[in-house]
């Protein structure tokens, strides 16, 4: 063989491993992604520094972990930058739930925690953001935020506003971008194209996974972009518990759910068998 001939088949041969390695580089780039880690010590400093956690916060923050997931974006594309930081115990159904949203293809637009808003829960909503853990008040409170134990999500804030309503019948809508795109919850509307992100569509996925409450079940406010594990006195029981036995807890609760939808799936109304098993747990819990 020539010299020639050589060189050509190397430069063959190196051509064939670049495609190969930018194929494989562009396949892991879309290839859904998963993990839930405790925070750091720098994780905590900077969450202080942020003023998104506090010494007089109900959760220390040795209790939180961070979970980064992959997602569905507005565009349809696969995007591996979810972040949610929430209790210990729930990540790994924090992890289950993202999952199980990709698999359905339910989009999120954004996932970023609260501290690259500086705690700022209104320019986080603003900006459409899906979060989990902020350690503030209730809105328009002074208790601590379910948001404070990290048993609570807010999803796709744009789409599943804020509403609260004063005693004269004010409506106050946040985002106030959501008061002429998501105040009608209808879905299916002659003339009108699908939105995409509604929380209506994962009400399920949910609740099967231990965030039993939706703030679209309240008269008001009401809160669609809102899931919570059970009520104040059952989180503040989780938080109280050793994380092995909170999980185990909140397993069986889980458990009392699926076997209250199994038990009745006869039913043909869905949400109405939805809402008697929730119903039923919530009456379970401390």
């Amino acid at each position: 063989m020539t010299r020639h001939g050589s060189v050509t088949i190397t430069k063959v041969f190196m051509m064939i491993f670049i495609l190969t390695f930018i194929v494989n580089s562009s396949q892991g780039e879309d290839q859904p992604k998963s993990n839930s880690t405790y925070l750091s010590r720098s994780d905590c400093d900077y969450l202080i520094s942020k003023k998104v956690i506090t010494e007089s916060n109900p959760v220390p923050c040795s209790r939180l972990s961070k979970i980064t997931f992959s997602h569905l974006n507005e565009r349809g594309d696969i995007a591996n930058d979810g972040v949610l930081i929430v209790l210990d115990i729930l990540a790994p159904k924090v992890e289950e739930v993202m999952k199980k949203l990709l698999e359905q293809k339910f989009t999120i637009f954004k996932a970023r925690p609260i501290e690259e808003y500086n705690g700022d829960d209104m320019a986080s909503m603003a900006d459409n953001n899906t979060s989990a853990f902020n350690g503030r008040a209730i809105t328009g409170g002074s208790r601590w935020s379910l948001h404070a134990y990290g048993a609570a999500i807010d999803i796709n804030p744009v789409q599943n506003p804020f509403i609260d309503i004063d005693e004269d019948g004010t409506a106050r809508i946040s985002p106030e971008k959501s008061a002429r795109y998501a105040v009608n919850r209808l879905n299916q509307r002659p003339g009108k194209a699908s939105r995409v992100g509604m929380a209506e569509e994962v009400v399920d996925i949910f609740a099967e996974h231990g965030f039993f409450t939706w703030g679209g079940y309240w008269n008001y406010p009401v809160d669609y972009q809102h899931f919570q594990v059970g009520p104040r006195s059952f989180i503040e029981a989780l938080v109280r518990t050793p994380p092995e036995e909170g999980e185990e807890l909140l397993n069986k609760y889980i458990s009392m759910y699926l076997n209250c939808r199994k038990n009745r799936e006869s039913e043909d109304n869905v949400e109405k068998l939805r809402a008697h098993c929730v119903d039923y747990v919530v009456s379970q819990m401390p």
